[in-house]
């Protein structure tokens, strides 16, 4: 009896549980049909492909954000396209000057300069990395600190150079004599990077990042292949007399602000400066 008693008890729970869903969904649509012609329902994941879909869209809102969507789609495919042709580009031939820097301990409270030493080009090539990445950084040798713009992008790449150390070397390198880069390095709190002074070489001004009216900066690749080192490829901040966003892809910063509906416009420096 006891048995049968559990069984009628499970069945009516299992009823009122029933009405209470559907009596939940049917208030759950009838909301919705108050809402208006132009809500929208939150999508639901699916395997199809389907459009992101928030409540309370307009018409004219979903039809100029599916065309986004589209070109936003069409950017990716080009990004993609752009970085196959260069991975496509020969190397250069062998460079023949393994060029001397200035670096000293990776403890940036060090200020000796006897703890400082010499370090060519072919030894930044650690490990089994055989691909280098040089951050050509604005900070001219009269000058006291570094270019703004320059020092927002060593900041993010100081972050993530321990996720890039597996995969590629990367170092920056600037003319500024080392103990005044040194000293700027500590003051923005750049630990993870390599920070390299080019003070006593032609390294800047033979990759075209140093002319007689002073520094600029730039991004360059280079290769170890059977013990010699070729230069790969190399973009400056300037890619033409009025296009100077050449190093906009290496930072975060203008592709956040480019999700706002004031853009890029306004004040925008970094704090600090």
């Amino acid at each position: 009896m006891n048995i049968y008693r559990g069984w009628i008890v499970y069945l009516l729970l299992a009823v009122v549980n029933a009405s209470v869903v559907i009596a939940y969904n049917e208030s759950a649509v009838s909301d919705q049909a108050v809402q208006g012609a132009d809500a929208i329902e939150v999508g639901v994941a699916t395997n199809e492909e389907v459009p992101l879909m928030i409540q309370k869209q307009s018409s004219e809102y979903r039809q100029k954000r599916d065309a986004l969507l589209e070109a936003e789609k069409d950017l990716i495919v080009q990004r993609e396209n752009v970085a196959e042709l260069r991975r496509q580009l020969p190397l250069s031939a062998a460079i023949t000057t393994d060029y001397l820097f200035d670096e000293g301990p990776a403890d940036l409270t060090i200020s000796d300069p006897a703890t400082y030493t010499k370090v060519t080009m072919s030894s930044l090539f650690e490990g089994d990395n055989n691909e280098l990445i040089v951050i050509h950084m604005m900070f001219d040798p009269e000058a006291d600190r570094g270019c703004p713009m320059c020092s927002l992008w060593v900041d993010g790449y100081n972050a993530i150079v321990p996720h890039m150390a597996k995969k590629v070397n990367l170092v920056v390198v600037a003319k500024a004599e080392l103990s005044k880069l040194r000293g700027y390095a500590k003051e923005r709190g750049w630990n993870n990077v390599r920070i390299l002074s080019s003070y006593h070489n032609r390294f800047n001004r033979d990759y075209g990042v140093e002319a007689d009216s002073g520094q600029m900066p730039g991004v360059s690749v280079f290769v170890r292949k059977d013990d010699s080192i070729h230069h790969f490829y190399t973009t400056e901040g300037s890619l033409g007399f009025t296009h100077h966003r050449g190093i906009d892809l290496f930072s975060p910063l203008w592709h956040l602000y480019d999700l706002l509906p004031s853009g890029r416009s306004g004040h925008w420096m970094p704090l600090g400066f």
